[in-house]
Formats: C-alpha cells, sequence, structure tokens
C-alpha cells in the first residue's frame, strides 16, 4: 500500500492517495476517492459517493455522506455534521442525494452543521457549532445559528477588516484632515479617500469637487439602505463601470478582491470613501441597523456589464492577465 492504514481501521476503497494515512476505527467504503497526504483520523466514515481531494484533514467523528466533494486543502474539524437529503424519511431514498461541495482551502470548526446541496467557498472559514443554512462565499467567515458574515478573511486565515480612521489616520482624537488625501488599499487601483471636515457651533460640513474626489464622471447614483445585518450586498464586480462608496449613516465593511488579495475596510464616516475601479470584486457587509451607502457610478445601469459568479469573476481577471 502507498498510504498508511490502522490495523483496526476498515478501508475497503481501492482509491486511495498516496501518503494518506488512515487511522483507528475509520471506515472507508468501496466507491470512496480519497487523494494524497490527507489525514483520516479516528472514527470517521466515509460513504461511496464521496471525493476528497489532496491534503484535506478529516477530523474524529466525522461522516461523509453520499454527494459531498471536498476539493484540495480543506480542514473539517471534529464532529462536523454534514446532511444529504432536505426531506428525509426512514427507509425512503431520494433518486440522487443532494451534492454538498466545500471548495479548496476551506475551514469547517469543530460541531459545525451543513445543510445538504451547499457551497462552502474557497478558504472560508465556518466557526464552530455554526448551522449553515446557505451558500458561503469565498473568504467569508460565518458564525451563529443560523450562520452569518461576520468577516473575512485571507488565505492563511488572518481577518482582513480595517477601520478607514485607522487606514487613513483621521480617527477619533487625531486631528480631521486638512488636505483631500488617497491611500492606496493594495487591491488594483483602489484607494481610500479622506477629506476635510469643517466644523464650528453649527456643525459639520464636508465638501468635495468631484473632479478632484472621483477618477471619472458620474453617470448614475444610489443608495443602500436598511439591509439586514445577516445579509450582504455586491458581491459582483463591473466589467466597465468604476464605483465610489461613501456611508453616510452607521457603519458598512466592504471588501475588494482581484483575484489574488483581498483588502476589507470599513466605512463608518462620510468624511471617507471607497474607490472601486472596474474588474474588482467587491461584496457589502456588516451593515448596521442605521447604515445608509450612497454608491456613485460611471454608467448607466447596464446588467451586460455585471460579473456576478466568482469563478466566472476569476477566469475573466486570468484571460485579461493572459492578454496583457
Amino acid at each position: 500500500m502507498s498510504f498508511f492504514q490502522h490495523p483496526q481501521a476498515l478501508v475497503e476503497s481501492k482509491a486511495i492517495g498516496d501518503r494518506t494515512r488512515v487511522w483507528a476505527f475509520a471506515h472507508v467504503l468501496p466507491g470512496a476517492v480519497i487523494g494524497k497526504e490527507c489525514n483520516i483520523c479516528d472514527h470517521v466514515f466515509i460513504e461511496n459517493d464521496v471525493y476528497v481531494g489532496d491534503r484535506v484533514t478529516i477530523k474524529c467523528g466525522v461522516q461523509l455522506w453520499d454527494g459531498l466533494r471536498l476539493e484540495d486543502d480543506v480542514f473539517v474539524g471534529p464532529n462536523v455534521t454534514f446532511s444529504n437529503d432536505k426531506y428525509v424519511r426512514s427507509r425512503q431514498r431520494p433518486e440522487a442525494f443532494a451534492t454538498t461541495l466545500v471548495k479548496h482551502g476551506a475551514s469547517i470548526g469543530a460541531n459545525a452543521t451543513i445543510l445538504p446541496g451547499l457551497v462552502i467557498g474557497a478558504y472560508a472559514m465556518v466557526g464552530a457549532g455554526a448551522v449553515v443554512t446557505r451558500n458561503v462565499p469565498d473568504y467569508a467567515k460565518v458564525v451563529g445559528n443560523p450562520a452569518r458574515i461576520t468577516g473575512y478573511v485571507d488565505r492563511a486565515g488572518q481577518p482582513l477588516e480595517r477601520d478607514a480612521e485607522v487606514v487613513s489616520g483621521s480617527g477619533p482624537g487625531v486631528p480631521a484632515v486638512s488636505t483631500f488625501g488617497k491611500t492606496p488599499l493594495g487591491i488594483g487601483a483602489s484607494y481610500l479617500s479622506s477629506w476635510p471636515v469643517q466644523r464650528d457651533l453649527r456643525g459639520s460640513l464636508i465638501a468635495v469637487e468631484t473632479a478632484q474626489a472621483l477618477p471619472f464622471e458620474i453617470k448614475r447614483f444610489f443608495f443602500v439602505f436598511g439591509v439586514p445585518g445577516v445579509h450582504v450586498r455586491g458581491a459582483h464586480s463591473h466589467r466597465e463601470c468604476h464605483q465610489f462608496l461613501i456611508c453616510v449613516t452607521g457603519s458598512v465593511s466592504v471588501l475588494l478582491d482581484d483575484g489574488e488579495k483581498q483588502s476589507s475596510v470599513t466605512l463608518s464616516h462620510p468624511q471617507h470613501g471607497v474607490y472601486v475601479p472596474p474588474m474588482i470584486w467587491s461584496v457589502q457587509y456588516k451593515h448596521s441597523p442605521d447604515a445608509k451607502l450612497l454608491v456613485l457610478a460611471s454608467h448607466s445601469y447596464d446588467a451586460a456589464d455585471y460579473i456576478r459568479d466568482y469563478d466566472e469573476f476569476l477566469a475573466a481577471v486570468r484571460k485579461a492577465s493572459a492578454g496583457a
């Protein structure tokens, strides 16, 4: 054998990759496919119609049922529960079990429950004990019952969020900036804008010349508000349209992704705005109850300008890079 099998493990499958380890009291049925350098811990059960990629770790007490697909470098914590039938009844099998996909690099914490037919995105992190009832976006961190997005992480699992006031150096107790400024966010040509606030006894005023603040002419604007905190907005890129985001009241976090790197900034004051150029994936999340987001756009609405599928976005980025 090119893999390790503990004497007390029952491995009926012949499709086990090199240097995979299967530990005591694990049971792998004949149809299962398991990749290279995996670690299958004690008391794991793997059914027939299951695919496990390379370098996957499955901790103790996990059952992988028919229809489950784990891509490379996935981590499944102790006692995670997967399901594959939405309308289960004893001794009544559906024509086909739901397919659940856990994409490469994702991690699922101990005792989490994953409902059938979902997609857990690449490098996503599912918190311990979470009950996942909806698809989890790539790089998202979700917790709770039902699971909700609380942030985004990088490929190493580190939080991406930074507050705009920290990024710009204009936080509480810091004198307001005296001139218009731009801070690159490291994601394509995106940047964080900061502009002066004029304060006196009558209140505060922010005045901005659009030619100075924006690299495009405004053709359209819209407001986003009343978003429940558990939901996200955006989750798309534009092929040609430029956007500029300002949180007029409350707070909202903005994720930017160029297909290789990600960055996230929290807008909580109209003193700051984020420029989102074309071909940058953007997600808005963690809306406060009073959040009102103003979006300035360079183009009129055109459904064909949107890329709403992340895999399609990555393919478009790769194509553009190859053409360059």
